[in-house]
């Protein structure tokens, strides 16, 4: 079942790359008490994702904190290395929380995954982004595939009050 807007976001563990190697961060402490902004990208370095996708929450952090936003997170199926490495070429600083969904399993729990198999990538998430409030789904925007509009930041930043 896919999630939806007044659900409650699943229990599942994420990973970050820190200075003392990857660590475990839990979806209750991530998104309690608090106002985030989530988006999903099939995968770190890809074209759209590169040159679209992450570049435009970069570029939007400010407006976004200043309509209330605590913080902005990227996630995606890829190791915490590879999303540290992402962050760090494009830039992202401490705008964005690049945050690692390893084996899929958050991806999965959201019923928003999908199989790039055919283009060597197996199971992803799917291209998304919402807002979450103290836990709960507050807006949801998902792309049909092959499509980047209704995540973007631009998008996302039209939603916030």
């Amino acid at each position: 079942m896919t999630i939806k807007v007044g659900d409650k976001i699943p229990d599942s563990t994420l990973v970050k790359a820190t200075a003392d190697g990857p660590a475990p961060v839990g979806t209750a402490d991530l998104f309690g008490g608090r106002t985030v902004a989530l988006f999903s990208v099939p995968g770190a370095f890809t074209p759209t994702c590169s040159a679209r996708h992450l570049p435009g929450y970069v570029d939007h952090a400010g407006d976004m904190k200043a309509k209330g936003v605590d913080e902005i997170v990227c996630v995606s199926v890829n190791d915490a290395f590879v999303m540290a490495a992402w962050g760090k070429s494009a830039n992202v600083g401490d705008n964005v929380t690049m945050i690692a969904d390893g084996n899929g399993d958050f991806s999965k729990a959201l019923g928003l995954t999908f199989d790039g198999s055919n283009y060597g990538m197996g199971v992803r998430g799917q291209r998304f982004s919402m807002i979450v409030k103290d836990g709960v789904v507050a807006e949801l925007n998902v792309e049909p595939p092959g499509a980047f509009g209704v995540s973007s930041a631009e998008h996302l930043l039209g939603q916030l009050a």
